[in-house]
C-alpha cells in the first residue's frame, strides 16, 4: 500500500511537470507566429471614413470614466469620428459620470439609455446595450468596447487603418490583462496563458477555415457586414456574443482578423474574488462548447498543472522523515514538484517578457490552480442549471 502510494506521489509530479512543459512549448510556438497590431506609420494619412465607438455600460461607475478618458484621449482615428456611451439601466453612479464626461465632451461624446428590455424576450449580457446603440450609429465602422479597457492613445487609429488595409469586417484585438486584486494575481496569469494557448489565432485569420475567434472586449465592425448578419439582435440569448459574432461573420463569408493588440489595448476584468468568480464560472462551460467533460476535464487539468506540485513537496517531505525506507520514491518526488515549481516560474516569467505581466505573487498560482480547478465543474452545475448563473447580479438563466 504505501508503495502504491509512493507510485501516485510519483506519478502525479511527472504528470504536472510534463503538462506544464507542454503548455509552455505550445505558447512559445503559438506566440512565434501569432499576427499583432501594426505600428503606425509616421506620415500616414488620416483615413477619410467614419468611425463610432459604443461603450455599453452596466454598473461601471468604478470603470467608466478611466475607460471614456482613455478613448477620449485617442489620435483621431479618422476624419470622422464619435463616443456612445450606453448606460443599460445601471443602479450606480455609471449614467451620472458618463453624463458629465460627455459634457465635457460634447463635441464627440454622447450617453444612451438602453431603456427597458423587451417583454417576453430574452436578452442578455451587453447584447440589448449594443443593439440599442446601433439604431443611433450611422458611420461606416463600429467599434465595440468595454468599460473596463483601457486603450493607449493610438490605438484606435491603428486599429482601424490596419482593418481598412486587410479589408477586415470584424476586426478584434486581443488585450493585455491587468492584475489588482489578489484574486486576479491567483488566476489571470493562469487564464492569460490558457487563452494564449487555446486562442486558434492562425485558424482564425484563415479565410479557408470554419474557425471563428474574436475578443469581445474590441470588436470593431464594419457597420454593412454587421448589420449583414444581423448582429447583436440576432443573437440576443447568447452570453458569449463574441464568439457568436465572430462565427457569424465567418460564415457569412466575410473577413475575421484577429490580431494581438497587447501594446495596446489593456483589460482589468474583475475587482474582487466575488465578481472573479462570477465572470468565470459564467464563462467556462460555454468556452468550451459546451462540451462538460472538456470542461471538467480541462479545469482538472490546471488543478493538476499548478496546484498539485506545492501539495506534492511538503507531504513528500515529511514522508521522506517517516518513511526513509522509501526514500528514493520520495526524492524523486521532491525532485519533480521543485522541477514542475521552477516551470511555474519560468512560465511567469515568460508572460513578464511578452506580455508585460509582474511577477508579482506568482506563488499564489497553486491557490490560483485549486479556484480554476472548482470553477470547471461550478460552471457546468450553474450554465446546465441556471441556478447561481448571473452576470453582475442579472440571471443569464431562459
Amino acid at each position: 500500500l504505501i508503495l502504491t502510494v509512493a507510485i501516485i506521489f510519483l506519478l502525479a509530479a511527472v504528470a504536472s511537470s510534463a503538462g506544464l512543459l507542454i503548455l509552455q512549448i505550445g505558447l512559445w510556438r503559438v506566440f512565434a507566429v501569432a499576427p499583432q497590431l501594426k505600428g503606425q506609420a509616421a506620415d500616414s494619412a488620416l483615413p477619410d471614413t467614419s468611425l463610432t465607438v459604443v461603450v455599453p455600460a452596466y454598473n461601471e461607475e468604478l470603470n467608466i470614466a478611466a475607460c471614456l478618458q482613455s478613448v477620449l484621449d485617442s489620435t483621431p482615428p479618422c476624419t470622422d469620428w464619435s463616443v456612445l456611451v450606453v448606460d443599460d439601466a445601471s443602479t450606480d453612479a455609471t449614467a451620472e459620470i458618463a453624463h458629465q464626461t460627455a459634457l465635457d465632451h460634447s463635441e464627440i461624446c454622447s450617453v444612451l439609455q438602453s431603456g427597458p428590455r423587451p417583454q417576453g424576450e430574452r436578452w442578455v449580457g451587453k447584447n440589448w446595450a449594443c443593439c440599442r446603440a446601433m439604431e443611433q450609429v450611422t458611420s461606416k465602422w463600429v467599434l465595440f468596447i468595454d468599460a473596463d479597457v483601457r486603450l493607449r492613445p493610438d490605438a484606435l487609429r491603428r486599429a482601424l487603418g490596419q482593418a481598412i488595409e486587410e479589408s477586415a469586417d470584424l476586426f478584434s484585438l486581443a488585450p493585455r490583462l491587468e492584475c489588482g486584486c489578489l484574486a486576479e494575481w491567483m488566476v489571470q496569469p493562469i487564464m492569460a496563458s490558457l487563452l494564449g494557448l487555446g486562442f486558434p489565432i492562425e485558424a482564425t485569420n484563415d479565410p479557408n477555415s470554419d474557425v471563428a475567434f474574436a475578443a469581445g472586449p474590441f470588436m470593431l465592425f464594419s457597420s454593412e457586414a454587421y448589420a449583414a448578419i444581423g448582429g447583436h439582435k440576432q443573437l440576443a440569448a447568447e452570453v458569449v456574443e463574441d464568439l457568436a459574432l465572430a462565427r457569424l461573420i465567418k460564415s457569412g463569408g466575410y473577413r475575421l482578423s484577429y490580431q494581438l493588440g497587447l501594446d495596446a489595448v489593456m483589460l482589468r476584468m474583475y475587482q474582487d474574488l466575488p465578481a472573479l468568480w462570477e465572470g468565470w464560472t459564467k464563462n467556462w462551460l460555454i468556452g468550451l462548447d459546451r462540451d462538460v467533460l472538456r470542461a471538467i476535464g480541462a479545469s482538472g487539468v490546471v488543478l493538476q498543472m499548478f496546484t498539485v506540485p506545492w501539495l506534492v513537496l511538503p507531504t513528500a517531505l515529511v514522508l521522506l522523515v517517516l518513511l526513509p525506507e522509501l526514500g528514493m520514491w520520495w526524492r524523486w518526488s521532491l525532485g519533480l514538484a521543485c522541477v514542475a515549481l521552477l516551470q511555474q516560474w519560468l512560465l511567469r516569467w515568460w508572460n513578464l517578457r511578452r506580455f508585460d505581466l509582474p511577477m508579482r505573487h506568482w506563488w499564489l498560482m497553486g491557490a490560483g490552480g485549486l479556484l480554476v480547478g472548482l470553477i470547471g465543474p461550478v460552471s457546468v452545475w450553474r450554465t446546465l442549471t441556471g441556478r447561481g448563473w448571473t452576470w453582475k447580479g442579472r440571471s443569464l438563466a431562459g
